[in-house]
């Protein structure tokens, strides 16, 4: 029988339910069992692709080509699974799941409800993604804060769905907020218990309450809370801020979390092994000074936007043995008379994914400003669209090369649109999404950084490069390392004679982990070591 573990969220929102979910996944995992994870969204998107990344943050794209919350990105970088089309729903996906089941007479002209129907479509999900691994347990993430309007018919599904498999075969985990009042000196916990007796109401009854907190716990408020939410006295657990992101699982082992999970759920009792875990800790604890990563971007006042980004860097920092200082620079704030000062004290520059045209020319300045001092420069998909930009336009003496998407009068659209997606109205879920293979040229950055011939990376883009400067490029100095097996897309380019100047398509930020760092990523920060060392 699958095991099912629902984490909801009190009091307000961002107290970290999803790294509760990942650590605990991540856990259960080194146990032996095999573990899965989703998150249920309730806003009415049908995903997060068309969302602002000042509303969301990142749009994590998962193998099988679903656009989806961030919170999936942690899923996988703790659990080390790749995740698919069931690890994310939303309020419009069952909306418009249902309403299409409606018109085709699925029903047979039944009144369509809440209940059952909008709550079968969320229970069928949920059952869904651990049937396609045939998982020993389901961790499922319900988005937003107990109490919320659109958050009601999820947590009346995953009350129906602990009726249907037994209170034996569920748990549920509560993730609130303990704030410290500083003029008294005291932490409170009528926000914790006034949150639980709301979720009690709609007639689910917590099994381990997650408190987050600056201060750690006493026994005597552990104690309190325990008599007041009725939950056992060691299923009140601690969640106390870390320095380090992945340390959290720890963190909470150290509350015997694992152990008190087993046991409610009559898991085997033996411990996670978590000794490769600790042993990538131990990397991160002996890391020695640091290099200064500048990270270009349009959208850099909303951190999270770059969340995967940052987080491999991090990861290829330990494995690197230094500290990844991010320096956040806005590209509208790069001008040919402004890049030195603002970017000088930079080791080396990352300029991620994007879309629109604001703030590009300072991106094609940034480009620019990296290729003419030896700078490393690593960019990813509108960066590497942005690479060969700046190429054709001061190398190939392309004064007006741009792309379709920035400049559609442009004579020279060394970026253009896919074929597949000329004319497209509808832009929700459209793009070149999801894994795809890549062919690796010998003897380039890239395949130094593989060590393979080959590999499989995830893409989300509607703009590619424009096959028609292909020879004219290459013949000036652009290597197109990496292509799609039939030789159609270009994956990745690189400027010769640059200790690193490589602009890749794909994402592989996606699939970095930190016991297992992404090769390009580890690749960008030895040369930016390299390149600190020897401008000293």
């Amino acid at each position: 029988m699958i095991k099912y573990i629902f984490v909801t969220g009190g009091v307000v929102s961002g107290l970290g339910k999803g790294i509760t979910a990942a650590s605990l996944g991540m856990m259960l995992k080194a146990k032996g069992l095999k573990v899965i994870a989703q998150k249920l969204d309730p806003y009415i998107n049908i995903d997060p692709g068309t969302m602002s990344p000042y509303q969301h943050g990142e749009v994590f794209v998962t193998e099988d080509g679903s656009e989806t919350d961030l919170d999936l990105g942690h899923y996988e970088r703790f659990i080390d699974e790749n995740l698919n089309k069931y690890s994310n729903l939303t309020t419009g996906k069952v909306y418009w799941n249902v309403l299409n089941n409606e018109r085709s007479g699925v029903y047979n002209g039944e009144t369509v409800q809440v209940i059952p129907h909008i709550t079968g479509e969320i229970k069928k999900f949920i059952y869904s993604v651990g049937k396609k691994i045939d998982a020993d347990v389901v961790i499922t993430e319900i988005g937003g804060t107990i109490g919320d309007i659109e958050g009601l018919p999820f947590v009346e599904a995953i009350r129906q769905v602990s009726n249907e498999v037994g209170r034996d075969n569920c748990l549920f985990i509560h993730v609130t907020l303990a704030p410290f009042i500083k003029s008294t000196g005291e932490l409170k916990s009528k926000p914790t218990q006034h949150s639980v007796k709301v979720l009690q109401g709609l007639g689910i009854t917590p099994n381990i309450i997650v408190i987050r907190t600056a201060t750690p716990l006493t026994e005597s408020f552990k104690n309190k809370i325990s008599l007041y939410c009725n939950v056992s006295d060691d299923c009140v657990i601690e969640n106390i801020n870390v320095p380090l992101l992945y340390q959290a699982p720890i963190m909470l082992e150290n509350s015997s979390l694992t152990k008190i999970v087993s046991r409610e759920l009559d898991l085997d009792s033996a411990p996670p092994d978590l000794s490769a875990w600790k042993a990538m800790l131990n990397r991160a604890a002996a890391r020695t000074g640091n290099v200064r990563i500048g990270l270009v971007g349009k959208y850099v006042k909303m951190h999270d936007a770059y969340l995967s980004v940052t987080e491999a860097l991090v990861h290829a920092g330990i494995e690197n043995g230094v500290n990844i200082d991010i320096k956040w620079v806005d590209s509208g704030e790069i001008f040919p008379n402004t890049a030195e000062s603002i970017l000088g004290d930079c080791d080396a520059i990352i300029l991620p994914g994007g879309f629109g045209d604001r703030g590009i020319e300072g991106m094609v300045n940034t480009a620019h400003y990296c290729r003419v001092n030896g700078v490393p420069y690593f960019g990813i998909c509108l960066g590497m669209q942005i690479l060969t930009i700046e190429f054709a336009r001061f190398v190939a003496g392309l004064a007006d090369a741009n792309s379709r998407e920035f400049s559609p009068v442009s004579q020279n659209k060394v970026i253009d649109i896919m074929e597949g997606q000329i004319g497209l109205q509808n832009t929700g879920g459209s793009m070149r999404l999801g894994a795809y293979k890549c062919v690796i040229k010998s003897g380039t950055i890239l395949h130094k950084a593989y060590k393979s011939e080959e590999t499989e990376e995830r893409h989300r883009h509607r703009y590619e490069f424009n096959n028609d400067y292909r020879k004219d490029f290459e013949s000036l100095g652009l290597t197109l390392s990496g292509l799609s097996p039939d030789g159609g897309l270009v994956e990745a380019v690189e400027v010769n004679g640059h200790r690193f100047c490589l602009g890749v398509q794909f994402h592989p930020e996606f699939k970095s982990r930190p016991h297992k760092p992404h090769p390009i990523f580890v690749a960008f920060i030895a040369a930016a070591k390299e390149y600190k060392k020897d401008k000293k």
